[in-house]
């Protein structure tokens, strides 16, 4: 990751929401203590203290600090129905044409709409919003069923729970998964979610001890590159298949080959981000069988192809070729 994005700045007007503003601070202000990579700088850019909710948030510097950031988080506003102060639209416009990519969780996507930063683009924003959004600015893409959307330089969120989403896309996006789960297990939120509503990385196994699957689904982890039907879990689970299915949804909220499936994704995932191996490999190892089929299912799930996802999402100089994925021995 290089040096740009790492500079974190983030924006602080009166009227913003805390919970946001905090949220990106916490997200990015400090690493777990399990993660041994550069982390971001992050600063709070305000001209002057302002009020956040209840709070009273004493900035660490100006607004035009953010046109020397490498990333610009602009949180939510608590009133979008007054046009938002014209000196933070300036700043974020500047920001964004020094180069900075620049993103806003909530109703900050009207900060970045009044900054001309969305025309001609998808955008999304808190959904009790999002007509206003597309009304007042007819040139964006509104799309309300979404939890966030990255163009690149340009991303935004819907609000609280996918303003957190999108948080964790973008250190997914500058650190790879595994680190990105790192950061999400220490915030106790579910592993990180993709824009459209589909999961990139699902917990393999529930991290609750004791349930009916408790030995199975380990089992079924180490033999993801092997078919396995529900008769196979079944018959390892000394269960029938309807009492297996009845488990899986108690414990897995799905069912058997559901959860067979998001798990051969999700070693997919992980083989695409830290080894060089060939879709094809990875194909055999995920227990896909073929290219063709791993490429349909990760299409269908992710929203992109794998080779895509690999270029996206893969930290760099993390290749090691060869190298088995996690949970992937016999």
């Amino acid at each position: 990751m290089s040096s740009g994005p790492r500079t974190v700045a983030v924006a602080a007007t009166d009227g913003m929401l805390h919970f946001e503003l905090a949220m990106a601070y916490e997200v990015f202000g400090s690493a777990p203590d399990a993660v041994r990579v550069p982390w971001y700088d992050v600063t709070i850019c305000g001209d002057r203290a302002v009020r956040a909710g209840r709070f009273l948030v004493e900035p660490d510097c100006g607004l035009d600090r953010l046109a020397r950031a490498g990333t610009v988080i602009v949180p939510a506003l608590a009133d979008v129905d007054d046009e938002p102060p014209a000196d933070l639209v300036e700043a974020v416009r500047a920001a964004h044409e020094a180069g900075a990519r620049v993103v806003s969780l909530c109703t900050g996507a009207f900060v970045l709409a009044a900054a001309g930063l969305l025309d001609g683009l998808r955008a999304t924003t808190h959904w009790a919003h999002t007509e206003l959004l597309a009304a007042r600015y007819p040139r964006i893409a509104v799309d309300p069923d979404v939890l966030y959307v990255d163009n690149g330089r340009v991303l935004t969120s819907a609000g609280k729970a996918a303003a957190m989403d999108l948080c964790l896309h973008l250190v997914r996006r500058d650190h790879g998964s595994a680190i990105a789960n790192v950061v999400a297990r220490r915030l106790v939120v579910p592993p990180h979610r993709a824009g459209g509503q589909a999961q990139f990385v699902t917990t393999p196994v529930p991290a609750q001890d004791g349930h009916a699957l408790a030995g199975l689904l380990p089992w079924a982890m180490r033999r993801l590159d092997q078919p396995l039907s529900v008769d196979d879990l079944a018959r390892q689970a000394n269960l029938s298949a309807r009492h297996l299915t009845r488990h899986f949804h108690a414990v897995a909220g799905t069912t058997p080959l559901r959860w067979l499936l998001t798990q051969r994704i999700r070693r997919a995932q992980e083989m695409l981000e830290t080894t060089d191996d060939s879709v094809d490999t990875i194909a055999a190892a995920a227990g896909m069988g073929t290219a063709t089929t791993l490429r349909r299912h990760f299409q269908r799930t992710i929203g992109v192809p794998p080779d895509t996802y690999r270029r996206t999402f893969r930290p760099p100089h993390s290749g090691q070729s060869g190298s088995r994925p996690p949970g992937g021995q016999k």
